[in-house]
């Protein structure tokens, strides 16, 4: 039996240069999942990744695919606030909250992390 660590991945996105974010972040992280890679997916918008994807409508649409895929999208709601993205972040399906605890609970139990 697979051990429950190795069915869940947290996907911590920071780089907000925009190759990197197609072509990395955001195709792994929907390949993961249509793939069955990662039973359960989470992508972590924070620091200026939340004003990247506020701004930009192909990552707009990327992440619109990836929701529907069952990733779930998170972002980091003082990064938002920091930003002026809140609402543009939850009108597009992105759960916005305080991560800080999030993360490190995460890591406190040893589940898989990818930084990017």
């Amino acid at each position: 039996m697979e051990n429950d660590l190795n069915k869940e991945l947290l996907i911590l996105w920071t780089n907000d240069n925009f190759g990197t974010s197609m072509n990395m972040v955001l195709m792994y992280a929907e390949n993961t999942k249509i793939q069955g890679w990662w039973e359960n997916v989470t992508l972590l918008i924070w620091g200026s990744t939340a004003k990247l994807v506020s701004e930009n409508e192909e990552i707009q649409n990327y992440i619109k695919a990836i929701l529907l895929e069952k990733v779930r999208v998170v972002a980091c709601k003082q990064c938002a606030e920091n930003y002026n993205v809140v609402d543009k972040l939850e009108s597009m399906g992105i759960e916005v909250f305080y991560t800080g605890q999030f993360l490190t609970d995460w890591l406190k139990e040893n589940k898989k992390l990818l930084s990017v």
